[in-house]
This record gives C-alpha cells, sequence and structure tokens, in this order.
C-alpha cells in the first residue's frame, strides 16, 4: 500500500465514495448519540470500562493463564501465536486434519489482520464470510472500509451488481431492494451453514474466570456458525478478556449503544469449551499476540488495546469521511487503525509511518470512544516516533535548526518578526498564502495560510505600552 497521503488523494476525488460516506456515517453517528444520550451514567459507564480494560493489560499474563486453564478444563484446546503467520499455520493445520476443504466465518478484524483467507486459498481451502457485508466485500473481491459495516463504501445498486456477477445461485432479474438482497444472501448462505463442517470465528470477549468466549453480531449468522459445525476454531487478540462475567456486563451495555445505537445486542454468543449432543464436538482456541506484547510495553500507546471495535470513532472522524477506510492500508481503518496499526505492524513501512498524520487532532474520536482512548494522544505520540525513526528531510532539519537559533535571542526573533510583516504582500493576497515556492509547496498544496500580521504582538506590546496608549486614546 502506498502512503496514506497518495492513497487519500485518490479517494478524496470519488465523489460517489464520499457521498456514500457520508450519508453512512452521519446516519450511524445520529442514532448513536440518541441511543447513549438514554443512559444517565453513561459517563461512570465509560469510565468502569476504561478501568476494567487497564487492570486486565497490567494483569494480562495471569489472566491469559486463567483462561486456557479454563479452556482446558471445558475440553477446548488452546494454542499460542506470536505472529500472523504462525497463526496462519496453526489453523490450516487444524482445518486439514479435518480433510475438509471448505470453511464458514463469523466476521472477524483478527483473521482479516493475519490475512487468514488467503493463506487457507494457497492451501487449497475455501473459506466463506457469512456476514452480509463482508459477503459483499468477499464477493467483489475487494477489502473491507469500515469496522462495523466493512462494505459502508458501497450502494444498492453496486451490491446487486456484485450478486449477479460473482453469486452463482442469485435469482434473475434481482433488483437493488434490501428485502431482495437480503434474501439472496440468506438463501446463498444457508446451503455453506448446513454442509460446512468447520467454523472458524473471531472473539469480542474472552471471560477468564469461566473460560467463556463470546460473540456479538446483528444478523444470526455466527449462531449458526457456532453452534452447526463439528469443528469450530476461534482467533482472539490476547487482549480481549475481561476478568469476570459481572466485567462483561458493563460492555454489553456500551457496545452495541456506541456501535450498533441498540440498547441491546441482537445475537450475543457465548460458549464455553464443548459440550457432547450440543455444538461442535471440538474447540480450538488460538491466542494471536501480533504486536501486542510490544505495543503494551509502551506506557503512551498501550491504551489502543483497550479498544472493544465499536467503530464510534470512525464515523465522527472528518478524515476518514472524505478518505474512506482503504486509504489507511489496513483492517483497522479510521482513527484506531492509525494509532493501532503501526504499534502491531511497526513503523518500518510507508503506510505505517504515515498513518499517526493521517488526523486532524480534532478529538471527536476521543468524546465518543466507549473506553476513553485518547487517540489525540497516541496519535502525537507516534508521530515523534515516526520522526525519530524516520529520514529527516534536509530542508526540514535546516528549517528547525534555524527556528531554533532565532528563538533563543529575543533581538532575532524580534528582527524575524519585522521581516515576516514586511514581506506580507510578497507571499499572500487577500490575506492569504496560497502558493509558496519550491519545496514548501507541498504545505500550500493542501491548505491556506493567513499571512504575517502588520504588526507582531511584541511590537504592539511595546508600541502601546501594554494597549495603555490605545485605552488613553479612546
Amino acid at each position: 500500500m502506498p502512503s496514506f497521503p497518495s492513497a487519500a488523494r485518490a479517494a478524496v476525488a470519488d465523489t460517489r465514495l464520499r457521498g456514500n460516506l457520508a450519508h453512512a456515517t452521519s446516519t450511524i453517528r445520529g442514532r448513536r448519540a440518541e441511543a447513549v444520550a438514554e443512559l444517565d451514567d453513561w459517563a461512570a459507564l465509560r469510565e468502569s470500562g476504561k478501568q476494567i480494560k487497564d487492570h486486565v493489560l497490567a494483569n494480562l499474563g495471569h489472566y491469559l493463564r486463567m483462561l486456557e486453564e479454563r479452556v482446558t478444563a471445558a475440553g477446548g484446546t488452546v494454542h499460542w501465536a506470536r505472529d500472523a503467520d504462525e497463526a496462519n499455520r496453526i489453523v490450516i493445520g487444524l482445518v486439514k486434519a479435518t480433510g475438509e476443504t471448505e470453511v464458514v466465518k463469523v466476521k472477524s478484524m483478527a483473521t482479516q489482520e493475519i490475512g487468514l483467507n488467503e493463506a487457507l486459498a494457497e492451501q487449497g481451502v475455501t473459506a466463506y464470510e457469512t456476514d452480509l457485508a463482508e459477503l459483499i466485500v468477499q464477493l467483489g473481491d475487494d477489502r473491507p472500509s469500515h469496522i462495523l459495516v466493512p462494505a459502508i463504501h458501497r450502494n444498492r445498486s453496486d451490491i446487486r451488481d456484485i450478486f449477479l456477477r460473482s453469486m452463482p445461485d442469485a435469482p434473475e432479474g434481482l433488483s437493488d431492494s434490501p428485502a431482495e438482497l437480503a434474501e439472496a444472501s440468506r438463501r446463498h448462505l444457508r446451503a455453506k451453514f448446513l454442509s460446512a463442517k468447520v467454523a472458524v470465528s473471531g472473539v469480542n470477549f474472552a471471560v477468564a474466570d469461566t473460560g467463556t468466549l463470546v460473540v456479538l453480531e446483528s444478523e444470526g449468522n455466527g449462531r449458526m456458525c457456532l453452534t452447526l459445525p463439528e469443528t469450530l476454531i476461534s482467533v482472539m487478540g490476547v487482549e480481549k478478556l475481561v476478568p469476570s462475567w459481572r466485567d462483561l456486563e458493563v460492555f454489553l451495555q456500551s457496545l452495541p449503544r456506541s456501535s450498533t445505537a441498540e440498547r441491546m445486542n441482537p445475537y450475543t454468543s457465548a460458549w464455553t469449551g464443548v459440550t457432547p449432543g450440543d455444538g461442535p464436538g471440538e474447540f480450538h482456541l488460538v491466542l494471536l499476540d501480533n504486536g501486542r506484547t510490544a505495543t503494551l510495553a509502551d506506557e503512551v500507546g498501550r491504551q489502543a488495546l483497550r479498544c472493544i471495535r465499536c467503530s464510534a470513532c470512525l464515523n465522527v472522524c472528518p478524515v476518514y469521511a472524505r478518505a474512506g477506510g482503504h486509504a489507511y492500508g489496513s483492517p483497522y481503518p479510521g482513527p484506531i487503525g492509525a494509532i493501532l496499526s503501526p504499534q502491531i505492524r511497526g513503523i518500518g513501512s510507508e503506510v505505517d509511518a504515515s498513518l499517526p498524520f493521517a488526523s486532524s487532532l480534532c478529538g471527536a474520536c476521543y468524546e465518543v470512544c466507549p473506553v476513553a482512548i485518547d487517540i489525540p494522544e497516541v496519535l502525537v505520540h507516534l508521530r515523534a516516533r515516526a520522526v525519530e525513526s524516520g529520514p529527516r528531510h534536509p530542508l526540514e532539519r535546516t528549517a528547525m535548526n534555524a527556528a531554533g537559533w532565532t528563538l533563543r535571542s529575543p533581538t532575532r526573533l524580534a528582527l524575524a518578526q519585522r521581516a515576516a510583516s514586511a514581506s506580507r504582500r510578497l507571499v499572500g493576497r487577500r490575506g492569504r498564502i496560497r502558493r509558496l515556492p519550491g519545496p514548501l509547496k507541498a504545505w500550500t498544496d493542501t491548505r491556506d495560510a493567513p499571512v504575517p500580521p502588520p504588526e507582531s504582538f511584541r511590537a504592539w506590546w511595546a508600541r502601546t505600552d501594554g494597549g495603555r496608549t490605545e485605552e488613553r486614546d479612546k
């Protein structure tokens, strides 16, 4: 993937994409605000979620060992994966051991993160997404662009065309009516549910003291995947723990309201190990690190691991609303992706080094986060890291050195301010600087800046004796 500015430039020029995003995000944003406003104790609920997550992160080893013991005691098998490659090898090995060549999948950010579908395909195993939006993305040979609504960049006409082109059993004459599109996908997926012997899921929460895994979803496809197949494989980021069911209660209130604007999640599935005669007879839990331990070591950046994947930050972000999710080059788009991806993947690539700068730092994301992740704080922190670890442009280094030299002397600062005021007619027109010369052109390519004032504050203060002369003149 190219850097965020390069990818965003093309996305911003797509007026249809911007229209789809503006309509969808504003609708979700408005409904969420109404749902949250119904709770008088939302601020307390938010603080509780933050403290529970921070407690888990501070004691992560303890709760992971507890989870492993409880899952194993309940008949499940726990696997540990250091990175994406190891997680994929584990899952591929488990699927091949069953002799099956097809799996059904519950929507999972973790499996997108590790590229599981592609890894399975290389080994001759086909993974079928069963979430409607994920199905649209898969059939369209596309990539998700939103955490909650992966196909948010598509409209009804797009979806109809994708179904007619790529869904073998799509009915002839299919219209773009939401009811017809939903019925077509339901019939297509029902056959997969009834024939699949292996399912792969993500995990929204894991209750450490009972070994219970929890998946929240809105369509019922998750319930089908979690109960019908003979073998269930769940891939879970190690940070998804809560200590007890009492702690889970907090998130079962805050997640639905903050994501789908519902008071209660439509389908909440919970399972503990295996139960003879009820559900899958074989259960495997893959605990995924993939950069999370390194993130945990960062006192500022670790708060990104509180994330419960509600997507509220995406829906209020002015940058996401214009650039869309694909520009972030990650399964985690928007503000949370801008702080999570560079930490779990590192800032070694062009796209990851650019993500912390994909923000206006307006703070709207922090205001809506149900676990109080201070995303602007982490963005600034990661910007510093990106600058320190990356090459510095010679012009930037020269400019910073010159600024430091100027600011160290009041005399030099005053001279620089007088020079800036004198240049205002040369560099600007109608009160704005619209184009700077040479390498400085990159700044004015995307923004206007006000011209320097006719007089600096320091000069005004000296001339008016701190404003007293002007008061006497009145």
